[in-house]
């Protein structure tokens, strides 16, 4: 292939296409490019930092290369260290910055010493650096990212205390019966678990932080604080340079800016109104672009999202939702408990389409369910609801 093809951003979209094609990757970090879900497995060290590294590129891949601009007449982009890299087809991989909630001694770019966001190697590792067992930890926010640092922390021997604005752990995916049974987990781990609480600001002492105040007065000691609140799709490189920008970037079914010589892919991209912020979505993407360089014939037309957490500890802890978990009106629901196993099965139908469900503890229907979601195809008369929820999923 000729066409000179420039991808910036070497995370889990990037390095997806990378492998794919022959481009030139420009990857912001020092390190080669690395699954992002396994980083807590990291820094609860079941993995050294080698092991989660992805497979190799096609191209050559320049690490410690941040892109600071983009000359879309000249079709060059401009890095920080003052080199040019031109390009015939641009690919933004730039992934998302996490966000950094307004708290009081929380101002300016540099973060208080013990404070630090959860999305990188690097801050993973500067995590392991000072955590030992004692050590009295607060993760604020308690969605999948927020309990999985808990959980890493507390694996560690931390004193961990997780706050929660919302009414329950990771709401946003799971219902009521299902967070409370991932809630009776994360504590029976050791982690100290606080919902509707809000973290109103940081005490510090010499530029470390020293505690964390809540909004009802409550002040808990801290010597290191996870900032798990969510992430935003980094896009100020594609702003500067003229690109139209919603949420993320905005891209059409060949994933295309706004641009026709630059692509998006990956959580900084907007499609359909939608911007995902998952692997699945971002590995989907890239093989989906990769064809479209390849043939032009091949269209995005979005991707269902099914999210997994492992939880380790003593009794390993198996999460997978996917869809709306919560039933309208009229819906059909099957649940199935088993308290002693803390296990817990659920799907939701709304007229012939499985349009959600979740499953805690014992996740052997997981397949058959998600090719059922994804697929969205009727489902067969003769399956009662309760066979969605068997091994193997109804299918024969």
């Amino acid at each position: 292939m000729s066409t000179r093809i420039v991808v910036v951003g070497g995370g889990t979209a990037g390095a997806r296409l990378a492998q794919r094609l022959p481009v030139t990757l420009l990857g912001e970090e020092p390190h080669a490019p690395y699954n992002r879900v396994l980083l807590a497995d990291v820094l609860a060290g079941r993995y050294a930092p080698e092991v989660i590294a992805l497979p190799g590129t096609r191209g050559p891949v320049r690490l410690g290369a941040r892109a600071v601009r983009i000359d879309r007449a000249a079709r060059t982009v401009a890095c920080a260290d003052g080199s040019l890299v031109a390009y015939d087809r641009l690919v933004l991989a730039t992934g998302s910055n996490p966000v950094l909630p307004p708290l009081r001694g929380l101002r300016g770019a540099a973060l208080p010493s013990g404070v630090h966001p959860f999305r990188t190697l690097d801050d993973c590792l500067e995590l392991r650096a000072l955590v030992r067992p004692g050590v009295r930890a607060v993760v604020v926010g308690g969605g999948l990212l927020g309990v999985s640092a808990a959980r890493a922390l507390a694996s560690l021997g931390a004193d961990v205390v997780l706050t929660q604005q919302g009414e329950r752990l990771m709401e946003r995916q799971l219902d009521e019966q299902a967070s409370a049974l991932l809630r009776e987990h994360v504590e029976a781990l050791g982690v100290e678990v606080h919902t509707e609480c809000r973290v109103s600001g940081l005490r510090q002492r010499d530029g470390a932080v020293t505690a964390v105040e809540l909004a009802d007065g409550f002040v808990l000691d801290a010597q290191v604080v996870v900032l798990a609140c969510g992430v935003r799709p980094r896009v100020a490189l594609a702003r500067e340079a003229g690109l139209e920008v919603a949420m993320g970037i905005v891209v059409d079914d060949e994933l295309r800016t706004s641009d026709p010589y630059i692509h998006a892919i990956g959580d900084c991209a907007e499609h359909a109104g939608r911007v995902y912020g998952l692997a699945g979505p971002a590995l989907e993407q890239a093989d989906v672009l990769a064809d479209v360089l390849l043939t032009e014939t091949t269209r995005y037309t979005g991707t269902r999202a099914l999210t997994r957490l492992t939880l380790g500890g003593p009794k390993p802890f198996d999460l997978a939702a996917f869809g709306e978990v919560t039933a309208r009106p009229g819906d059909d629901v099957v649940q199935l408990t088993d308290a002693t196993r803390s296990a817990y099965r659920k799907v939701v139908v709304r007229g012939d389409r499985l349009v959600g469900g979740v499953l805690l503890g014992d996740l052997a229907a997981v397949g058959a369910l998600a090719r059922a979601w994804e697929g969205d195809e009727a489902l067969p008369d003769e399956a009662p609801l309760l066979h969605l929820l068997t091994h193997d999923g109804g299918s024969s």
